[in-house]
């Protein structure tokens, strides 16, 4: 029998979300404050060695999928070598990245060549200034850009998440779908969460992403539909037009009890909910030389004790890291 990792409410565990990094070189609002510097010092990072020895573990215990987050995966030295070494493990059959694709353009071609398939970009605004408000500095054009260099690569899908924030850019939806249309991207929809001080501000911009919705079915025919993936969304696909629309409303109409994901974060903590504080240090087992099955046990343990569901809406201010410490 494959094995499988399952939780306490018969969930398995399939989906590895892996944060190479808690450094970003963005600083955007519902993420980081402006002025934070605490990051993780790199040793204590898990070393390559480290995370593909724990990856392993994992893929030997029924999990498939892996997604390379950060902060900002692409400010890890040498990530295609990582990629690769991920990319070659004999049961892992998705590896895929998250960035901000502010340095996409100068790595998309050793990434695709070592192993990643697809990418999820975050974009919240097509509007320059807009855009470096958000990402407090950020360059839209170093953003286009690394997009158009992962197009060429012949990654796909490419998909855009916008977070959606209400009197920010919530006004520039209908121009994101039309732009996703003409560039043959997927678009994702996200709603803002309550994590850390600048989550919760920016949750003062919260809108539901179901108003969203009927405001862009009195514009498109949307259509039902599904897409592979490991990921939360709920799709929608725009009649006469390749595009998909997801929506990740993890306020307005939670995902919970299909939760097939853990997090691990840049030095080695495993969250077990990406609104709980739930966790199990694998850093300090790997260092001190735990076995292989020592290692997949103090995973299953872990597992274990994965809760039903986050509390974004009960207890906002429940959740005092930050997003990019999680691993997002």
């Amino acid at each position: 029998m494959e094995p499988r990792l399952i939780d306490p409410f018969n969930r398995t565990i399939e989906y590895v979300r892996l944060s190479v990094t808690d450094r970003c070189d963005l600083r955007c609002v519902y993420c980081l404050p402006a002025d934070y510097r605490d990051f993780a010092e790199p040793e204590h990072w898990l070393t390559f060695d480290e995370i593909e020895r724990a990856i392993r573990a994992f893929t030997e215990l029924g999990v498939r999928r892996v997604r390379l987050t950060g902060g900002e995966p692409l400010t890890r030295h040498h990530l295609p070598d990582l990629v690769a070494r991920l990319h070659a493990l004999p049961h892992l059959e998705d590896l895929s990245l998250s960035t901000n694709a502010v340095q996409l353009k100068k790595h998309a071609q050793a990434l695709f060549q070592s192993g990643v398939q697809r990418i999820n970009v975050s974009l919240d605004s097509l509007k320059p200034e807009r855009f470096t408000a958000i990402t407090r500095g950020g360059k839209l054009n170093k953003v286009l850009d690394g997009l158009a260099a992962a197009r060429q690569t012949g990654m796909r899908p490419i998909k855009i998440n916008m977070v959606v924030m209400k009197d920010v850019n919530d006004g520039e939806i209908e121009d994101m779908v039309q732009f996703c249309i003409e560039q043959d991207f997927t678009l994702r929809l996200i709603e803002t969460m309550p994590m850390g001080d600048t989550g919760r501000s920016a949750s003062n911009h919260y809108m539901s992403l179901e108003v969203v919705r009927r405001r862009l079915a009195e514009r498109f025919e949307l259509v039902p539909t599904v897409m592979p993936g490991g990921g939360p969304a709920r799709y929608v696909s725009v009649a006469g037009t390749n595009l998909r629309i997801g929506f990740i409303t993890p306020i307005s109409q939670h995902f919970c009890a299909g939760c097939n994901r853990v997090r691990l974060s840049a030095d080695g903590a495993l969250y077990l909910c990406l609104g709980q504080e739930d966790k199990m240090e694998l850093r300090p087992l790997l260092r001190r030389g735990i076995g292989d099955e020592e290692l997949k046990n103090a995973i299953r343990t872990a597992i274990a004790r994965k809760p039903e569901k986050h509390d974004f809406r009960e207890q906002p201010q429940k959740i005092v890291r930050f997003m990019s410490l999680t691993g997002g």
